[in-house]
């Protein structure tokens, strides 16, 4: 068999943000279990995981989202799975953030998963097949004082995703959620910092950004977030939701089961901020 009739067959999944961390993982993953990848960047990659096709595309640009689509339509002729995992993050008080900022947060990790959603969803129906992963978080479950920006745009995507996979199963389209706790991946060192910083909440942002540093020496790395994707991607009736690691799957189970006191209680022990 010819490579070009090798790609004909092979399923086509587009991963947006694929160039480090979790969405670099997610492409080489989703390479290795037979499917032909085109992991999309903002910025061209200073390294490429073999095998993966690159597109440029911002996903907060309408115009530079259909583009890619169609770039990987005229190279591949379908796209089987898209998986949103494109975001940025920021530690600090929700304060301590402008509106233009918190709307420049909502518009990479919610609008931008809406974008590339949109975007392939007509194709997706014409197919009469298609799964969508939106990479979400155990922030999108629990609240995240000094990252309620980030955790308030995963909450979004979980409801729009849960929301969706109930309007397109009927064209054969399932929606599913992969929700990873800290990962290492360099998410502290790259979140965003506030734009209107206030001394109120210098100390508790210094123990929250510290807190962070932490929790990461022992973090899970990004595979453990792709095994979760490609679970996801070939299960044949998959679930809504996937936990990735033993952190999230713990942090799911006691966000249902624990009594909201104590929960509340917990979470500020684990953040060191006053009772």
């Amino acid at each position: 068999m010819s490579r070009d009739q090798n790609q004909q067959q092979r399923p086509v999944a587009i991963v947006t943000g694929a160039t480090t961390g979790i969405g670099a993982a997610i492409a080489g993953a989703l390479h290795a279990a037979g499917y032909r990848v085109f992991g999309t960047y903002r910025k061209p990659p200073a390294a490429m995981v073999a095998g993966v096709d690159y597109v440029a595309c911002d996903v907060t640009d309408d115009q530079a989202v259909h583009a890619a689509v169609r770039e990987v339509l005229a190279k591949a002729g379908r796209i089987d799975l898209l998986v949103n995992n494109a975001g940025v993050g920021l530690i600090g008080a929700a304060e301590e953030s402008s509106l233009e900022q918190a709307k420049s947060i909502f518009d990479v990790n919610l609008f931008g998963t809406i974008r590339m959603t949109k975007a392939v969803l007509p194709l997706m129906r014409q197919q009469r097949s298609g799964r969508i992963i939106n990479i979400s978080s155990v922030l999108g479950l629990i609240p995240s004082p000094f990252s309620a920006l980030y955790a308030s745009s995963k909450h979004a995507v979980e409801g729009y995703s849960e929301s969706l996979d109930h309007e397109v199963r009927s064209s054969g389209i399932r929606v599913v959620l992969v929700e990873p706790a800290y990962t290492r991946t360099g998410f502290e060192s790259n979140a965003l910092a506030p734009d209107q910083k206030n001394d109120h909440y210098a100390p508790a942002r210094a123990n929250a950004q510290a807190v962070l540093r932490a929790v990461m020496t022992t973090a899970e790395p990004p595979d453990v977030v792709a095994e979760a994707v490609v679970t996801a991607a070939t299960a044949a009736t998959p679930r809504l939701r996937y936990t990735a690691g033993r952190v999230a799957r713990k942090v799911s189970l006691l966000r249902r089961f624990v009594p909201a006191s104590a929960f509340d209680k917990s979470l500020r022990k684990q953040l060191q901020m006053p009772a």
